[in-house]
């Protein structure tokens, strides 16, 4: 197999990205190559370019050797279809299906053919990514048939169908429960029912204005999906933003992953009726957030990386303001930890709940924290950084149990690594004074550009393709939770039904990221 090798990303030395176009006819033979070599499938979506000649394109991004590997199939325009990939590939089954309901992409001898999005919303025929008009815009669909979920029979077998509406404002999932009394047998998840058409959206914006976009995807990865959108759009740009922005931006996304591990750890230690650690710990998050507003502007930090840099600046008063909020974090959190590890009833529920094992993590080709959990090393700040982590040295935090208090013990030590990270960063703003901005008045037509930065659940992609007069004509934003939710199915086998809310809190997946 011989692939062509594109520009690498402008603001990394450490991983290259390679694209070839593959026939449909010689797919197989090349996925098995992949397999031998080791690749894992990071995402699959299509395209539809509007041109006769390379209208529909199926996209998948392979992570081998640490590297990016693009393959791009062009399918046929009156009859557009593939392989099922999900028997080589099983974190396929929900992206192909995905890909039919936005595109009409058929799977042929499709293992899994039913709907992921539509959910009877739109018409059987409508298509929304196709750039076609269409014939019939009916939003009342032909297809009436239920959804099949997979049933377990058996004496003393019985069903728990749980949302998709749920208590306070928690997104929109459907976990349909097969247990004997409380032990589950199998878990099936369902979602899409607040799709929220993100990708038509960046259709029609103006590459600058898509970063607003971008910050918005899920409303808790902010700075990991804004930086990956900006590298796409410096990738197409042939820019490298200058390196104090890319410190803050790395400083932006050690306060996100920080502040997301103290609000989950929070309300894990509730969910075992320890409501002292709750209170403490969405304190210490407030105390962030609450910063993040005083310096940024924005208590989730939205809107501050913007392609070519970031908007704001730190001054030395923000730099000691940040640095005094470290040291009390890193003492408070410390104690609390001691508080929790003597807690016998936290650890009674924490310890051999919910296991995931290295093994099984290795053959859902999971990402992220809870693959650290399970004793798989895939931080992408240390296996493939960008600049300014190629700086940082950063401490892979691994645990191999797999359980509950594995997965809360990666978020304990990502808290304390970050903080190290972060006065690092703190340090280097001090010495560096330069621009925070280069300024982007035009992108490329036609052009692809890739982001990939590693945020707290772990890595985010954005594919972007341009179009004309500087829009966009295509994005694919890609969350962990979207390979990662397979996980969580297995993870509760065996396991009773009262402790499924803490299996789940502990991987906290993304119900947004999958809802595009």
């Amino acid at each position: 197999m011989k692939f062509n090798e594109i520009d690498l990303l402008p603001v990394s030395e450490n991983f290259r990205i390679f694209k070839t176009i593959i026939a449909n006819e010689e797919a197989s033979k090349i996925y098995f190559l992949l397999v031998e070599a080791g690749a894992k499938l990071i995402s699959l979506w299509g395209e539809d370019n509007g041109i006769e000649t390379d209208k529909y394109n199926l996209n998948l991004i392979f992570y081998i050797n640490k590297d990016l590997m693009v393959l791009k199939m062009p399918l046929n325009v009156n009859d557009p279809h593939y392989q099922d990939i999900s028997p080589i590939f099983p974190t396929a089954n929900r992206l192909q299906r995905a890909t039919f309901d936005l595109l009409g992409f058929k799977i042929t001898h499709a293992n899994d053919d039913r709907k992921w999005l539509s959910h009877n919303k739109w018409d059987i025929n409508h298509f929304p990514l196709q750039k076609e008009p269409f014939v019939n815009q009916s939003l009342i669909t032909d297809d009436k048939h239920a959804y099949r979920f997979t049933q377990v029979k058996g004496q003393g077998v019985h069903e728990i169908p749980v949302g998709p509406v749920h208590a306070g404002i928690i997104e929109s999932g459907h976990f349909r429960f097969q247990v004997v009394g409380e032990k589950i047998l199998r878990l099936e998840q369902r979602f899409g029912y607040k799709h929220k058409g993100i990708e038509k959206r960046f259709e029609s914006l103006h590459f600058f204005d898509a970063a607003k976009l971008a910050s918005r995807i899920s409303g808790d990865s902010t700075v990991a999906f804004s930086w990956a959108y900006a590298m796409a759009i410096e990738n197409v740009a042939k820019i490298t933003p200058p390196k104090r922005s890319l410190w803050i931006r790395a400083l932006l996304l050690e306060r996100e992953r920080i502040m997301n591990h103290l609000g989950d750890i929070g309300a894990l230690i509730n969910d075992t009726g320890f409501a002292f650690g709750l209170a403490h710990f969405s304190r210490l998050k407030e105390d962030i957030l609450r910063i993040n507003e005083s310096i940024f502007g924005h208590r989730y930090l939205m809107d501050i990386i913007i392609p070519g840099g970031v908007k704001s600046d730190l001054n030395n008063e923000d730099l000691k303001l940040i640095r005094e909020e470290l040291i009390s974090l890193k003492n408070e959190v410390q104690e609390l930890k001691n508080i929790i590890d003597q807690h016998g009833g936290v650890q009674d529920r924490f310890h051999g709940t919910g296991i995931l094992t290295t093994n099984q993590a290795e053959d859902l080709e999971i990402f992220g924290l809870c693959a650290r959990a399970s004793g798989i090393h895939c931080d992408q700040r240390i296996h493939n950084p960008c600049f300014p982590y190629t700086e940082l040295n950063v401490n892979e935090i691994i645990k191999k149990q797999g359980d509950v208090w594995a997965r809360v013990e990666v978020r304990f030590g990502e808290i304390f690594e970050s903080i190290r990270v972060l006065n690092h960063i703190l340090h280097a703003l001090r010495t560096l004074k330069e621009a925070i901005i280069v300024e982007i008045s035009k992108i490329p037509d036609h052009e692809e550009g890739y982001g990939w930065i590693e945020g707290f659940r772990g890595s985010v992609l954005i594919a972007i393709k341009t179009g004309t007069d500087n829009f966009l004509s295509r994005v694919h934003p890609h969350d962990p939770s979207s390979l990662n939710w397979p996980a969580l199915e297995v993870a509760v086998l065996g396991n009773i039904v009262p402790d499924f809310p803490l299996i789940n809190k502990s991987f906290n997946l993304s119900f947004a990221g999958c809802d595009l």
